[in-house]
């Protein structure tokens, strides 16, 4: 017989860029009939005791995770750790807190740049968008629509943040292999997400024995965005270097409208065994 049942392992708050609440994001799930659901905010851990404490209260199966950004070689590459313990949530903020530092200046320069072209944007007015502790490119954009400049958060990052047009400041980011060295280290599973999003398949192909190497778990093969082709592709290398599956919706609520909580865009199918798989590449259910 068949097992239908379907799970989530890439998710996103509003103690990021997402919009629900953590508490909201594990009723959706619940709604949605998943039968687990990750929490993966952006280099953050600060809305996982939320998320972790109304998944217990509503009988869903909630994974502590964490969407890391990062670099290799010139290109932006996110890694999700997942299965976090609790006891080291707060290390791991640490930690990030470098990295929060080249954000916030990134985003000053943003709000500067704008201001300089004559948008009447601030930081605060940005800020405000987040219960996280940084804004990013998508707060701004949605900002500029709230404010009459353009007309959708994607015309915004195709004009005025697109990367390389002298507004976005990118912030300096850690290596992909430092943070999968970083993930192992509290026993946690380490996945490069969507990668063939900002990778070519010769570039994907390059990096992963050298992520293999530091401990990469997995990659992720389901993927809202990913085509027949793009799944095939990430399933051989994922294959070819003994790497585990995991895949998710990268759901951010109206953030990203149309992209729907454990269907994607309404085709994707993410299976229970890519959870049990994730789980077993930790010491999650160690003391």
């Amino acid at each position: 017989m068949a097992d239908n049942r379907r799970v989530d392992l890439h998710t996103h708050s509003n103690f990021s860029d997402g919009t629900l609440t953590p508490t909201e994001l594990v009723l959706a799930a619940k709604k949605a009939k998943l039968s687990a659901v990750a929490l993966t905010d952006h280099n953050t851990t600060d809305g996982l005791k939320e998320f972790m404490e109304a998944g217990e209260k509503n009988d869903m199966i909630t994974i502590p995770g964490c969407e890391f950004s990062t670099e290799h070689n010139g290109k932006e590459v996110h890694v999700v750790g997942l299965f976090f313990k609790e006891k080291y949530w707060a290390e791991v903020n640490d930690f990030l807190e470098l990295m929060h530092l080249a954000k916030r200046n990134s985003n000053a320069k943003m709000i500067d740049n704008l201001r300089a072209k004559g948008y009447d944007v601030s930081f605060d007015e940005a800020q405000a968008l987040t219960d996280g502790s940084d804004f990013n490119r998508a707060h701004v954009a949605r900002l500029l629509v709230a404010k009459g400049y353009v007309k959708s958060v994607q015309e915004a990052f195709e004009s005025l943040l697109k990367a390389g047009n002298g507004i976005y400041a990118p912030a300096k980011k850690i290596t992909t292999l430092a943070a999968v060295r970083f993930i192992k280290t509290f026993q946690a599973t380490a996945i490069i997400a969507h990668p063939l999003l900002n990778l070519t398949f010769s570039e994907l192909d390059g990096l992963l024995p050298e992520a293999k190497k530091s401990g990469l778990d997995a990659i992720e093969t389901h993927y809202t965005e990913f085509d027949e082709e793009m799944t095939y592709t990430a399933k051989s290398l994922a294959e070819k270097y003994g790497l585990k599956q995991s895949g998710g919706s990268d759901f951010h609520g109206e953030a990203k409208p149309g992209i729907h909580l454990g269907i994607g865009r309404g085709d994707l199918f993410v299976p229970y065994s890519f959870y049990e798989d994730m789980r077993a590449c930790s010491h999650y259910d160690e003391t």
